[in-house]
């Protein structure tokens, strides 16, 4: 019981990180963090954004892979065209990419993201 009340303390600690550099009015919520594989941590959560929200420019030390749950977003990804979301699409960001979620359309968007990041680096760090 005391491990998995540590997993998931670790997991919110992770989640506060990220959402300080992110932009205001996004919500997340952590779901799981497991230290799997060897030298990595695999964490997801779900993130809620409000309409003309964005996440804010970032990256991450691994891949991020998420599903689209609810609302319409476009993603930006360096180096490639931007991607218009709908409820039902995924995507996959490979590691130390830059990248940015903006909220299209007027209703609230919801994903759900998993990251397998390297476990001695932060999950997330702004980018310019």
């Amino acid at each position: 019981m005391k491990r998995i009340f540590l997993v998931f303390a670790a997991t919110i600690v992770t989640f506060a990180g990220v959402a300080l550099a992110q932009q205001p009015g996004v919500k997340r919520t952590p779901l799981q963090k497991v230290e799997f594989p060897d030298g990595y941590v695999t964490v997801s959560g779900l993130a809620e954004l409000p309409v003309g929200g964005s996440i804010g420019r970032h990256t991450h030390p691994g891949i991020e892979t998420g599903y689209l749950l609810e609302g319409e977003a476009v993603m930006s990804i360096d180096g490639q065209p931007d991607k218009h979301l709908k409820a039902g699409d995924s995507y996959a960001i490979p590691a130390g990419v830059v990248h940015d979620a903006k909220v299209h359309g007027d209703k609230n968007a919801k994903v759900m993201a998993v990251w397998v990041v390297d476990k001695t680096k932060p999950l997330s760090s702004p980018a310019p």
